[in-house]
């Protein structure tokens, strides 16, 4: 949502990085965006990285998705060269290995809620009310002081996403998670 346009993807592991990217508000994501020739000392290498992403701010991070045990000592030059070149550019690089075991679900539920919500009984209103009272308050107490907390929820978990609303993703989300309205 974030650029715009649909993203392909060889692995599910590439989909979840998709999804965070999203979170993230990439501006951009280019899949595959080169191939790398280097030299090594048992000779010359190619790597294609599997993703070059423009963040808000302007800045570009490169990134190569592989799951931490089909990681080879082969893969690692590859990565350690790709680090090398992202640095030289003046990028940031990362090899994603895996997740902590709430974040994909953390952000599937918030995910769930990107797009526009039409919010006839104001609800988003009255979520961002209540946060901005506190300087944080467990979301379940805060969808509950709304006047309709099964829809509210679908609501904060659209502001959340959209940053109107903040929470820890250190941590699963549920009802006892802390919740604060952003400043903008």
């Amino acid at each position: 949502m974030s650029t715009g346009r649909h993203h392909g993807f060889e692995s599910l592991e590439e989909q979840r990085l998709l999804l965070a990217l999203d979170f993230m508000t990439a501006a951009e994501v280019l899949p595959q965006p080169f191939r790398l020739s280097f030299e090594h000392v048992g000779g010359r290498g190619e790597h294609k990285p599997d993703f070059l992403a423009i963040l808000p701010g302007g800045g570009l991070w490169l990134f190569d998705v592989r799951p931490g045990n089909l990681v080879r000592e082969a893969d690692e030059l590859k990565f350690a060269a790709a680090a090398e070149m992202a640095a030289a550019c003046g990028w940031r690089y990362t090899v994603v290995t895996g997740w902590r075991r709430h974040v994909q679900s953390v952000l599937d539920q918030l995910s769930a809620q990107r797009r526009p919500l039409w919010d006839p009984l104001a609800l988003q209103e009255q979520l961002e009310g209540a946060a901005g009272l506190v300087p944080a308050i467990a979301f379940g107490d805060l969808v509950n002081g709304t006047s309709l907390p099964a829809v509210a929820r679908a609501h904060a978990l659209h502001l959340l996403w959209h940053r109107r609303l903040g929470v820890d993703l250190a941590r699963p989300l549920g009802d006892a998670s802390r919740v604060w309205r952003v400043k903008r």
